[in-house]
């Protein structure tokens, strides 16, 4: 018979622990000061200013995934508009010099590895608010509120 898996909560899955929301956050911080300072030499990366809007580490913080949204990606006539795949793939493809330059401005015992994600939550931030802006929706949710009244 198999040995059944002890968990801290029986209850569900767990989130991040708070060493490594705090961990996520000084990496965050110091790669935000590191592609501000750094230029990175990659045609994709020309003239792209890039918001590390959020780091996830694994729970042993040898893995950090970026999520990284380049500015004025989501605006139709911005330069970088449509690009957002191509900058994400210089930035993985630059990932180890990061990861060497990061390493000077953090006191961990190990730099993770880097990993980018392009973060799509400004989109689905987008999209909910189209949806809410929606007359036919807009009609249903006041409808609602006259029968709470």
């Amino acid at each position: 018979m198999g040995r059944k898996q002890h968990t801290r909560n029986a209850s569900g899955p767990q989130g991040p622990s708070q060493r490594q929301l705090r961990a996520g956050e000084l990496i965050r911080h110091a790669l935000v000061e590191v592609l501000r300072e750094e230029e990175i030499h990659d045609p994709a990366m020309e003239g792209v200013s890039v918001t590390v809007t959020e780091v996830r580490l694994s729970p042993d913080l040898k893995h950090a995934t970026c999520f990284v949204e380049p500015l004025g990606a989501g605006v139709a006539d911005a330069p970088n508009a449509g690009h957002v795949e191509e900058i994400v793939k210089a930035l993985n493809a630059h990932a180890k010099f990061l990861r060497g330059v990061l390493g000077k401005h953090i006191d961990m015992k190990f730099t993770p590895d880097l990993r980018f994600r392009h973060d799509e939550s400004f989109d689905a931030a987008s999209a909910m608010d189209r949806l809410f802006n929606d007359p036919r929706v807009r009609a249903d949710i006041e409808h609602r509120d006259d029968e709470d009244a």
